[in-house]
């Protein structure tokens, strides 16, 4: 019998390199091929010595039995999911450390516990002592879960067998190890082989499995992006550990809407669900001061306002900075760009610096305009009406294009007390009782209504 060889995984990308590198030639990172010990022994599954039997197909237009969603008693947790947890379904949590991902799913695991689900909290991070004083401080030491600490994947599935909950989670993804390889716990390897051993589970008894991911210093998920393609939802966490609001985003979702957001407020006794972020977001504001501007925009399905606050002060050094928290730094350079070469707003020389108040990340391109609002706000030192609202999305030619959902952006404005919007001229109105629009065409139109405020 020949010599076993090694390879060398990058803990980055998962690439297999043959002998090990100080970089990575498909990701380019540094310092991040490890050592692997391919399974030489694995036992031989039974049917593999068998004459296999082929697969069975079915028509697509069969009738498949509908199976009832799995409330979780939280309902921003609910919402972001897609109305409850799916049977036979796998989610992906992540978020920075500290955030809150284990209180969440210890109050969700906790509620479903009491409604009578059956559910299984395995953690991998934490003793059972430990997690009892966290549920103890949350008042949810009388929930009847099943609990326990393991990080040997081997027992954990003989565990689910003999128990068969309804829910597990999984805490964290990162911890389990499996014996059948011989790499330490936490590679690239072992989470994926882990991930797809409990992803096997989860189809063929029915439970829902939730697990929960470290995140590197990009943000991003730790461990091969494999994992994110095998289950079936993946949710971000998202927040500042010195501001008390957290946000649960979907990334991806089979079974709902993805970019759907969920609002929680860190509190003493854990997260408390917010019914009206918009509200939370805009609490607060003051007078009217120059360089703010409310923006109507769309988180999923949910009609979200939020305030963007804009500086632009004469720059300190030879070279103009400009910071950005909470929109793209990217997008800023564009509206810059575009103020500039179409409306002769002039930024050089001028420091510029840009946030959306509460913590909140927009993606969304029709903050354009409230962001170009924001600006000019501050460059004439002209305060926005703060009765007014602003959205819409700015071309590299000045124009100014309509946003999609622009009815709902309005009703959840009036909601709030609002009375007016700048929106785009093309925004199609069918409600009469809607808030009025202030037409803008093109971004010098912008400016001389910014102006006009002013008078």
């Amino acid at each position: 019998m020949g010599k076993p060889v090694n390879i060398f995984v990058c803990q980055s990308c998962g690439t297999v390199h043959g002998k090990w590198a100080g970089r990575c030639d498909s990701c380019g990172q540094w310092n991040s091929l490890v050592e692997e010990i391919p399974a030489q022994n694995a036992p031989k599954s039974g049917r593999r010595n068998k004459k296999s039997r082929g697969i069975e197909f079915v028509e697509l237009s069969g009738v498949s039995e509908s199976v009832p969603r799995l409330k979780t008693g939280i309902a921003e947790f609910d919402r972001v999911t897609g109305g409850g947890l799916v049977p036979a379904s796998v989610l992906l949590i992540g978020g920075d450390p500290g955030i809150g991902k284990s209180t969440l799913l210890l109050q969700a695991t906790s509620h479903m516990a009491k409604s009578g689900i059956k559910t299984a909290y395995i953690s991998g991070e934490e003793a059972v002592a430990q997690v009892r004083l966290r549920a103890k401080r949350l008042g949810l030491q009388d929930a009847p879960v099943d609990l326990a600490a393991e990080t040997s994947l081997g027992p954990i599935l003989d565990g689910l067998m003999e128990t068969r909950p309804d829910v597990v989670i999984i805490d964290s993804i990162q911890t389990l190890w499996t014996d059948l390889l011989g790499a330490a716990p936490g590679t690239v390897a072992q989470v994926r082989a882990c991930a797809q051993e409990l992803t096997r589970y989860a189809k063929k008894r029915g439970a829902c499995i939730i697990l929960v991911g470290h995140v590197t210093k990009d943000g991003q998920i730790a461990g091969p992006r494999v994992v994110e393609h095998m289950v079936d939802a993946v949710l971000y966490f998202e927040g500042d550990r010195a501001n008390q609001f957290r946000i649960l985003r979907a990334h991806k979702n089979r079974f709902g809407p993805t970019d759907e957001i969920g609002v929680f407020e860190m509190c003493d006794t854990g997260l408390a669900e917010v019914d009206n972020p918009s509200a939370l977001f805009l609490d607060g504001r003051g007078d009217a001061a120059s360089g703010a501007a409310v923006f109507a925009g769309l988180e999923g399905t949910r009609p979200v306002l939020t305030e963007i606050q804009a500086l632009v002060a004469p720059a300190a050094f030879g070279t103009p900075r400009r910071a950005v928290v909470g929109w793209d730094s990217g997008r800023l350079a564009m509206v810059l760009a575009v103020l500039e070469a179409r409306c002769g707003v002039s930024f050089g020389g001028k420091d510029v610096y840009l946030n959306v108040a509460g913590g909140l990340k927009i993606g969304e391109p029709a903050a354009d305009l409230a962001v170009a609002a924001a600006l000019c706000s501050s460059v004439f030192d002209i305060p926005l009406p703060a009765d007014c609202v602003v959205f819409g999305e700015i071309s590299l030619s000045g124009d100014v294009r309509t946003a999609s959902r622009a009815a709902a952006r309005l009703k959840e404005a009036k909601k709030l007390g609002f009375s007016r919007a700048i929106a785009p001229a093309t925004t199609k109105t069918k409600n009469k009782k809607q808030l009025p629009i202030i037409a803008i065409k093109t971004l010098p139109q912008l400016i001389s209504r910014v102006e006009a405020f002013g008078d």
